[in-house]
Formats: structure tokens, sequence, C-alpha cells
């Protein structure tokens, strides 16, 4: 079976290849993470919505006229990658380029719930290709109490906020006293080097780019090496050695609380699923003892008013004003 879709998408061939190509592009509307060998015989891996990635091979690459690849879930028994085939095809049309995508190598229920899917994010290429950014994704949310499903959707909310940085937004102070945004910026990108390497992430091969590329990158290889490794055992940080929990519960708290630092620091509304930000401040809890609240990891816990949002909690968690 096949699942077939068409979407005029208001952009010339060649930028809306781009779309359909570039990991900082595919971020903004249909990826969390995205890494692409762009040749026939390179690899791709794009994390959809957290806790869910496909990956498989590129077979045919022709810039803006078409792209061929191979399709399946990570762990998945009934669609594991390079199981089913995407073709997509672009034709210059009146308003922009016509994206004709063919997905073949499904039973019917699949073809049917991939279907739902292409629909849902061709919508989104369209509006990405209007506005720049398609904006939250209503699919994006956390579903499950595993911590690398956390890690990746606190991902997904700190490169939305980065990604509204403005010019002049790096020298703006964050409820970190001291830290600006961009030294924030460069702390968090340190911090996520430093625990991928925990978990055998090698160094970053390319440290240039916005901010938000800067932290999708190095935030994306560090989940990736964390899935790998899993999370059994024990790793070594610094001069300690901690169970390997430990250091993906760090991740989250890095992500999300500095996610919640740039969007105040930039005088920014932030949108963050509730399940998620409970289960992070749960984490913290476990994480952070009354012997780190010495000023200078953290301070003390600050009261809120009982109908804050769990997101608010979590700030206040770690001493933080909102």
């Amino acid at each position: 079976m096949t699942a077939e879709t068409s979407v005029l998408v208001p952009l010339d061939p060649d930028e809306t290849f781009a779309l359909l190509t570039e990991p900082e592009r595919l971020r903004r509307w249909q990826a969390v993470t995205a890494r692409v060998e762009l040749r026939a015989g390179g690899e791709y891996r794009w994390t959809i919505i957290p806790g869910h990635t496909a990956s498989g091979m590129i077979t045919e690459v022709e810039p803006g006229k078409r792209l061929v690849f191979t399709w399946g879930w990570e762990d998945s028994a009934d669609l594991p990658p390079g199981a089913s085939t995407v073709t997509i095809t672009l034709e210059p049309a009146e308003g922009g380029t016509r994206v004709n995508l063919v997905h073949s190598g499904l039973t019917p229920e699949q073809a049917e719930g991939h279907l739902q899917g292409w629909n849902h994010y061709g919508d989104r290429l369209v509006a990405a290709a209007r506005s720049g950014d398609a904006g939250a994704d209503e699919w994006v949310v956390f579903e499950s109490g595993d911590a690398l499903t956390a890690a990746e959707a606190s991902l997904a909310v700190c490169q939305a906020v980065l990604r509204q940085l403005g010019p002049g937004d790096g020298s703006a102070q964050t409820p970190c006293a001291e830290f600006n945004v961009d030294e924030l910026v460069e702390h968090l990108v340190g911090s996520l080097h430093f625990l991928g390497a925990a978990g055998g992430a090698p160094a970053p091969a390319d440290q240039t780019g916005s901010p938000e590329v800067r932290v999708a990158s190095t935030g994306q290889a560090t989940i990736e090496a964390w899935r790998k490794r899993g999370l059994d055992g024990m790793v070594n940080l610094g001069q300690s050695e901690v169970p390997a929990g430990v250091a993906v519960d760090i991740i989250l708290m890095e992500l999300l609380v500095h996610a919640w630092d740039f969007a105040q620091a930039m005088n920014q509304a932030i949108t963050v699923d509730d399940a998620l930000s409970t289960y992070v401040l749960e984490r913290g809890r476990s994480l952070i003892t009354p012997q780190m609240r010495d000023g200078s990891n953290f301070a003390e816990e600050i009261e809120v008013a009982p109908e804050a949002d769990s997101l608010t909690r979590l700030a206040a968690f770690t001493g933080r004003k909102a």
C-alpha cells in the first residue's frame, strides 16, 4: 500500500528543497532534531516527536527536483528503519512549488496512519514557507515517564525559545546573575558537551551558527549518545562517579530551566507541556540536595502561589524568581 499527498508550497523549488532537507529548517516545521547526510547513500535521523524517531538512507538526490529515502521507526518491529520508501518530487507551479509525496511499502493500517502524519506536516511545511517558522506543533507532547524522551521534549522547548532571539538579545541579563544570554548559551552548550561525552558522544565537529543551531546540534548528539549507551551502570562526571541516570537528569534540568531563563531574559512567553515540567521537577527534587543550595549552585527554593503552573514551580525550586 502507498500513502500519497500533495501540497502547494509558496516558494521556488530550490527554497522548498532546502525546507525539506536542511536540519535547521526541518526543525521549524517537522522535526525536534534532524541529522541529514544529503547524498545518495547518506543516512538521516529525525526525531519527529519526542520518543519517536524515523531514520533510514537517502537513495536519490536531485536538488530542487527529487528526493528519495528509505523510512522506518527506530524500536519498531512492524516498520523498522529501511522497511518503506518515501519519494518526493518538486514541480514548479503557479504560486510556488507543487510537492508530491508517495510513501510506499506500507500495510493498509500503516498507510492510513502515515497519510495522516504527512498531511499534518504538509500543512506545517506550507506554514513554514509563508512565515519562516510553523510555530509550536501540537503533536510535540511528553507522553511517557522516560528520561530520554523528556530530554528530547525539553530540547524542543529550548530550541523554540532560542529561535526567537533578536539581534540585541545576546546582552540581556538572564535570571542567572552571572550570565547574560550569550554567556548562558556558552554555558549550556558546554554543559551538554560535557554530559554527552560522559555518555560517549563525540566532540562537536562544528560550533558555528546561531545559538539555536549550536544547542540543537550539541543536544541531539548528547541525547543520541545516551540512547545508544542506555542508563544502566555508573559514569564519570569530572571527579565523581554517579549513576548514569543522574547525568540524564542534569540534562533535563539544563535544557528546561535554561529555556525558562532565556525566555525571561527576552520577556518572551514560553509554553511547556505540564506533564513535562512536572516530570522534570520530580527528577530535580531527587537531584538537588540541600547541600547544593549554597548560593553558588542553587539558591533556596522560593515559595510560589498555590495556583502556579508546574514550570513556575520548577523555576522556583531552583531558586529563581518569576
